[in-house]
């Protein structure tokens, strides 16, 4: 069996770095698509590394651009890759617009797409990602479902119970694979001695884009940094917005707030696992919070992943900045509660080649 799998932006690295591995102790043929959508080396070629995933086998250096722009030259550079290797199975991973395009061009040439982290649904169709998963779960051939929202999903959009498999997080995998390493990298806040600090991402567009939000993230540090230490990895989306709209200054000058560049996979878990809370914007660190069992809050309206609120760690806000320093303070003296989701063992993605071992058997016989 050769499975093609198709990889975009940095989260599907940590989604499809197991799967490789499980197919190749498996004795199956992985080849690895690179779209390139992410293309900032800090972003990308260090996840590679550090997930023991090979050098991308096809690497299509598609770039940045609008949505439309972007799925356009992934479908156009796609197909004849698709053409050359010719495999039994496409793989697709999250809900990037490398996802979408891949299994447009995919279902188009009669080759069975599989869809990983399928049925996660925001309920907010203004964000691109959720249209990327609706069109993606409704035209893939199996889908691979990381908890029971997307099993309930799914079943309230019709889809007929032979394609759904609940077969548990596959980015918990790769947490539980390199979580004793990440544990022995020295990071930011072990060199610098931070014994108790908050972690923040941001880069969301609603969050980063325009003025007003980012104004209220500049408060937001502010007044974190006057309860504890701030380590910020800055997205170069966020990095350019804050210069674009002259608040970059500003910022590297906050004291007690430490600004690094994109870290690298091992580095980044070592921090989280440590810290004292995580403040973001990103929807896998809700899941990998939850695992650690780390306070978590979430910058946005909705979170297409609620198992991380009704078992784990995770809590939604908005982009309040005194409401926020007030729950950070608040969550700091509270018991972290919470408790790990059915199958996020760090085994789906045995029970995914397993799977398609089995669904590519019965189609071929078929």
């Amino acid at each position: 069996m050769t499975v093609l799998s198709v990889v975009g932006a940095r989260p599907n690295f940590m989604k499809v770095g197991p799967i490789h591995r499980a197919l190749v102790a498996a004795g199956e043929t992985s080849v690895v698509v690179h779209t390139g959508q992410h293309y900032d080396a800090r972003m990308s070629d260090v996840f590679f590394r550090q997930l023991g995933l090979p050098e991308p086998d096809h690497y299509l250096g598609i770039g940045g651009g609008s949505h439309a722009v972007q799925t356009a030259r992934v479908m156009e550079a796609f197909e004849p890759v698709l053409q050359e290797v010719q495999p039994d199975v496409v793989l697709v991973v999250g809900d990037v617009n490398s996802t979408l395009a891949a299994t447009l061009v995919a279902t188009k040439l009669h080759v069975p797409v599989v869809h990983v982290e399928a049925g996660l649904r925001s309920g907010d169709r203004r964000m691109p990602e959720e249209l990327n998963r609706l069109c993606t779960d409704a035209i893939a051939d199996l889908l691979f479902v990381t908890e029971s929202s997307g099993m309930e999903n799914l079943k309230a959009e019709g889809t007929p119970d032979e394609r759904v498999r609940f077969v548990g997080n596959v980015m918990i995998d790769s947490l539980v694979h390199a979580l004793d390493a990440a544990r022995e990298t020295e990071n930011t806040a072990t060199s610098l001695g931070l014994d108790r600090f908050a972690l923040m991402t941001m880069h969301r567009p609603s969050n980063v884009d325009t003025e007003p939000p980012l104004r209220e993230v500049v408060r937001l540090l502010h007044g974190l940094t006057e309860v504890l230490p701030v380590v910020l990895p800055l997205h170069p989306r966020t990095e350019k917005n804050l210069e674009r709209f002259g608040l970059l200054d500003e910022v590297r000058a906050i004291e007690n707030l430490h600004l690094i560049e994109p870290a690298g996979y091992l580095e980044f878990l070592g921090m989280m696992d440590a810290a004292a809370i995580v403040v973001t914007d990103s929807g896998g660190i809700q899941e990998e919070t939850t695992f650690l069992g780390v306070p978590c809050i979430t910058l946005r309206e909705n979170t297409e992943r609620p198992v991380t609120i009704t078992e784990g760690t995770n809590e939604l806000m908005d982009l309040d900045a005194n409401a926020l320093v007030a729950r950070v303070r608040q969550r700091l003296e509270e018991s972290t509660e919470g408790q790990v989701p059915d199958l996020w063992d760090g085994r789906a993605a045995e029970r995914i080649v397993r799977a398609l071992q089995t669904w590519v058997g019965e189609t071929a016989v078929a």
